[in-house]
């Protein structure tokens, strides 16, 4: 057997070297091809825009606890298994359906039941999601609020100082509509033999906050609780008061807790001031976890979100980029569970705080600039 010079390999172990490397080649070309994600880097539907980032350009990835979403995941993960696995999910340049989100869910659950750490967890979503940065056709900059869920005081029956109805959705009515009495009218009896009582609250400023809120928590006077939630509304468009007030200099209409503290100081003013937003919220007795929201599962303080469905789908991941009503910034993943009579546009999102004065004490003075991105199931090519 002939020696190839010293230093040099010979033929056949060329042939091997160039066989081995063509081989890696192909591998590497076919593992970067199954992990580039499929579908555009951008792209526009209506007013909203869609555009790719990754994990890296999150603002405080690494430092929020990510694993702390996993319940909420979990609940979502449960509501999208009861749909068809090829009900498109979102936009059709995503290229997803509810069957995606299978993998992923399934995976989230065993994340949770072993109780994983945010390291692991966080190694899970940068493996497994795509990022897209949303934003409107004016820009990635939108507009970030909070809300809670109220603490109402009620009677079963009409009873002294229990003098206001807490009304179910009329019979024969569907969730939302046109034509339909508004605020005012509905007060004055329009609904009267129609829409059922519930229960009686006590405070028409309450059940206010509460209609807008879209659930409570309704407390009877021996204590015990009654969650109380969104049944529907009589289809007209949501009138924030707080404007109202600032424009005719009746206080200070830039926070929940200001505006209820004026109504409630001022209440021969506060009946017709609230009539202004003709939008009524009609309830119904909700059992087990709350509040739920429009997705239909319980929501989680400070993971859960309201969104515009149209843009976002109920059920997305998210990570928001605001700061809170003290001005502290507020970075986080949460969930797209729920949406809102006020909650329209691409980047308007609405963060869930909890339930009673706490919650309100945050939510209500948060209004804050801010970015979102969504992280969906990649798609592989």
């Amino acid at each position: 057997m002939s020696e190839a010079p010293a230093g040099r390999p010979s033929a056949r172990v060329r042939a091997g070297q160039s066989l081995r490397m063509a081989a890696a080649a192909g591998l590497l070309g076919l593992l970067q091809a199954c992990a580039s994600p499929a579908g555009p880097a951008a792209f526009t539907v209506g007013d909203a825009h869609y555009r790719r980032a990754h994990t890296a350009d999150l603002p405080g990835w690494s430092r929020d606890p990510v694993h702390e979403v996993l319940p909420a995941l979990e609940r979502s993960c449960r509501r999208l298994a009861t749909l068809p696995a090829n009900t498109a999910f979102g936009p059709p340049e995503f290229g997803l359906t509810t069957g995606d989100w299978r993998s992923v869910c399934a995976e989230s659950a065993r994340l949770a039941r072993t109780r994983a750490g945010q390291a692991e967890v966080r190694t899970f979503l940068e493996n497994n999601f795509t990022v897209w940065q949303i934003a409107s056709t004016d820009g990635p900059d939108g507009l970030f609020t909070g809300y809670y869920e109220a603490v109402l005081d009620v009677s079963e029956t009409p009873a002294p100082g229990y003098t206001v109805p807490v009304l179910g959705l009329p019979a024969g009515w569907e969730r939302t509509g046109t034509g339909r009495p508004r605020r005012a009218e509905i007060e004055d009896g329009a609904l009267s033999g129609t829409a059922p009582v519930l229960l009686w609250a006590r405070d028409p400023v309450e059940l206010f906050f509460t209609q807008i809120q879209g659930s409570g928590i309704a407390r009877l006077p021996n204590g015990q609780q009654v969650r109380i939630g969104y049944a529907g509304d009589n289809g007209h468009p949501f009138v924030g008061i707080g404007r109202i007030m600032n424009e005719r200099g009746l206080g200070n209409g830039n926070s929940m807790p200001a505006i209820r503290a004026w109504l409630t100081a001022h209440p021969d003013q506060a009946r017709e001031l609230m009539r202004e937003n003709p939008r009524y919220i009609f309830f119904r007795r909700v059992s087990g976890e709350g509040p739920v929201g429009a997705q239909g599962v319980p929501l989680e303080p400070l993971r859960s979100l309201a969104v515009d469905r149209r843009h976002v789908p109920l059920g997305s991941l998210m990570w928001i980029e605001t700061r809170d009503g003290n001005g502290r910034s507020l970075q986080r993943l949460a969930l797209a569970q729920d949406t809102g009579g006020a909650i329209k546009g691409p980047v308007r999102v609405d963060v869930f705080w909890g339930s009673g004065e706490s919650a309100l004490f945050h939510a209500g003075g948060m209004k804050s600039g801010g970015r979102a991105w969504l992280l969906l199931p990649a798609v592989r090519s």
